[in-house]
């Protein structure tokens, strides 16, 4: 059962804009992922360092953990293929229901968060310029060097443990979803083993971090967290131009074969997707 709902999380995983860690707590598995993440920390490691292997496994809740990334692992390497097929061949298609999806995961975002205040205004606007900037100064094409691979896996699954925000999301804004995507479906071996150095590296590193920032400062985390969604959706607006210096820019769109009437169509479904998962997570939470 664990291993389904690994794969449930998994195909949110592959799609920008719906969070595994929203669909882990749907399932009610959330806390105790986020336990077990918690718990690979130094005293974890030298009990695997000096040899104590079975004293490791229960403490860091390894049958659990390994049931859950077993079912991510199935559902990223069964999409893969299909996610890069869709950005080659249907790519405005495929971007405007990315940008439904993420738009409505601001909305939710920001709907959860219990006692507003006018201050939040600004991690807001910080987080907006945030995004902005990142998507309309960095290339397209970012480096596909073993340290920046590291890096977007290090990232990236710290989305894991963050409500809202999606680990296809980050690589969108680091440029590598496409790349990764295509290491998946290819088997890239190599690629996949540094990128999975970079996401252990930084669920030991920054889940403690996260967390402690979510109980301290966890309302300014979510203004800012939804901001940077809001003013990253110039990445995947659907109509886009490239210039020489590998930049991208958005643009308007124009002719039949900008598709809008499909762009309008897709946007809404991947809007609608993520209200009908909220509304079932509601529902399961009531119960």
């Amino acid at each position: 059962m664990v291993v389904l709902k690994g794969a449930a999380m998994g195909a949110a995983d592959v799609i920008p804009g719906v969070s595994g860690g929203t669909i882990a707590f749907i399932t009610g598995i959330y806390q105790e992922l986020v336990d077990s993440i918690k718990s690979i920390d130094l005293s974890a490691l030298k009990l695997f360092f000096s040899g104590k292997f079975s004293q490791f496994w229960k403490k860091i809740n390894g049958g659990f953990l390994l049931s859950v990334v077993l079912g991510i692992g199935i559902s990223i390497f069964s999409l893969a293929k299909l996610m890069q097929y869709l950005l080659v061949n249907h790519p405005i298609q495929i971007w405007s229901f990315f940008f439904g999806l993420i738009l409505s995961s601001i909305i939710f975002i920001v709907k959860g968060i219990d006692n507003k205040k006018l201050c939040h205004i600004i991690p807001s606007i910080i987080g907006i310029v945030c995004g902005a900037f990142i998507c309309l100064v960095s290339p397209s094409q970012t480096p596909d060097a073993a340290w920046f691979i590291c890096l977007s896996g290090a990232i990236a699954i710290c989305a894991m443990i963050l409500p809202g925000i999606s680990g296809s999301f980050i690589l969108l804004l680091l440029g590598k979803y496409a790349f990764i995507m295509d290491a998946v479906s290819t088997l890239n071996i190599k690629t996949l083993a540094i990128f999975a150095v970079g996401a252990l590296v930084g669920i030991i590193l920054f889940s403690h971090f996260l967390s402690w920032l979510m109980k301290s400062y966890k309302n300014g985390t979510l203004f800012f967290l939804s901001g940077l969604m809001l003013g990253s959706l110039i990445k995947v607006w659907p109509w886009k131009t490239t210039f020489e210096s590998g930049v991208d820019r958005p643009v308007l769109p124009s002719g039949i074969e900008s598709n809008i009437g499909a762009a309008v169509i897709w946007c809404i479904i991947g809007f609608l997707i993520v209200f009908a998962i909220e509304f079932a997570g509601s529902k399961l939470s009531k119960k």
